[in-house]
């Protein structure tokens, strides 16, 4: 005769199949502090540390870092802004400060480069362009797409680094014409950029460390899902309390 199962075990084993539901929905990106934020914005009130052993023992580890993220080698810089945000990553509303950066993405093709623009206010991606030249043309694109998109009033702040596809004359150009303000951060410190650098240790922890992408198409693809189906739509932002 089979003993029945505890109200504990019961529960366990519901709050159990919860947890594997949210882990899979997000593709092994969210760890114990997301789920359980996820679980309770639906009624389900836990604690991280009884998610966190939960996952444990169901073999559930959110993806992780493997490598210490990295730039391409910019060339030097013709020009130079003032830093205009001083690593205070905040706004009053959308649209009033963006982050601009680029990175590479590596294919069997060859390198792919991305560039983007995220809100401060909003922690979304704005804006974002990928080509197999790194060129002004790429920062100009993506920055114009963001206009597109949001229409920003005059007086927007566009912070980059001093990267020559950021100092250069028809980026700053484009840039003027819009009414927007260019600032950069000071030579070879990546903290006046850090929430720029936070998203993409983020896209290669979640996306790209596992990815073995045959083409520049394939990954063209798949980021931009992650970025517009994803990362804008469903991902909790940390600096937002885990809010959407």
């Amino acid at each position: 005769m089979h003993r029945r199962p505890s109200k504990q075990q019961v529960e366990r084993e519901i709050l159990s199949e919860k947890i594997k539901a949210v882990f899979h929905e997000h593709k092994g990106r969210y760890g114990a502090v997301r789920i359980t934020k996820v679980l309770h914005n639906t009624g389900i009130m836990t604690n991280t540390k009884r998610v966190g052993k939960l996952m444990h023992l169901m073999g559930l580890y959110a993806k992780g870092s493997r490598y210490k993220y990295k730039h391409y080698n910019r060339k030097g810089a013709s020009l130079s802004r003032p830093n205009l945000i001083n690593q205070i990553f905040k706004a009053t509303a959308p649209n009033k400060v963006w982050l601009g950066d680029m990175t590479y993405i590596p294919t069997k093709e060859g390198t792919l480069y991305l560039a983007v623009n995220i809100d401060v206010f909003s922690r979304k991606i704005v804006g974002w362009s990928m080509s197999s030249r790194m060129q002004d043309k790429l920062v100009r694109d993506c920055f114009l797409q963001a206009c597109g998109k949001e229409q920003p009033q005059p007086g927007l702040i566009v912070h980059t680094d001093q990267g020559s596809q950021y100092t250069s004359s028809r980026y700053q150009s484009t840039l003027r014409q819009v009414g927007a303000q260019s600032s950069m951060s000071r030579k070879g410190n990546p903290y006046d950029n850090a929430m720029m650098e936070s998203f993409y240790k983020t896209l290669k922890r979640e996306l790209i460390n596992d990815a073995h992408f045959e083409t520049r198409a394939e990954a063209t693809q798949e980021i931009f899902k992650y970025i517009e189906t994803y990362y804008n739509t469903k991902r909790m932002h940390s600096g937002l309390d885990y809010k959407l």
